[in-house]
């Protein structure tokens, strides 16, 4: 009896620590988030959305939906608001007419660029929080655990598509970082 009793506090306990210590993230990277994005006069969804048609090109209103941690209801919604404004585009296709696409536009990808550009405009906690491990380990933390347990929940594909959008960002910040570079040559 003692042990079914413990194994249940043992996993209770776990349970609650990954709940509050993940709420407590996420208050201060939503508040890091809103900050970033406000003068682009986006919201969190919007710019999820936004960042993963950019990283995904040319991904379902479902693969949004789950790879933006969101119901496909929201996702498709807040696309709705981004095409209305210009930045996304609704398609079908021939080979697929049951779901419908959603393709990023020049403005959307432009305003991405821009907000990517301005990220450290603006203060962020959650990187504040972590430099310090950085400044003494020479690296950010990976959280190979929790990487583990969302593939344990999600699967493969999930985490893959989490880093695929992440070595897409950094080709996209390679590349804004080129032309920052070939300008600041060009009027030296």
């Amino acid at each position: 009896m003692s042990e079914f009793v413990y194994r249940n506090k043992e996993e209770l306990l776990y349970s609650q620590r990954v709940a509050q210590l993940s709420k407590a993230l996420w208050r201060v990277i939503e508040k890091d988030w809103q900050c970033w994005i406000k003068p682009y006069d986006l919201n969190i969804n919007e710019h999820h959305i936004l960042t993963i048609t950019y990283y995904m090109k040319g991904a379902s209103v479902s693969d949004v939906a789950k790879y933006g941690s969101m119901h496909v209801s929201t996702a498709f919604n807040f696309s709705k608001k981004l095409e209305e404004r210009g930045y996304l585009t609704f398609s079908k296709r021939d080979d697929d007419k049951r779901n419908t696409y959603i393709e990023i536009t020049p403005a959307g990808k432009a305003l991405i660029d821009e907000a990517n550009r301005h990220y450290f405009d603006t203060p962020h906690a959650i990187l504040e929080g972590s430099l310090k491990i950085k400044e003494l380990y020479g690296r950010f933390p990976e959280f190979l655990e929790v990487t583990a347990i969302v593939r344990n929940i999600y699967g493969n594909e999930f985490i893959e598509m989490l880093e695929q959008s992440f070595q897409n960002l950094s080709h996209t910040l390679d590349t804004i970082d080129d032309v920052k570079h070939s300008e600041l040559m060009k009027e030296a």
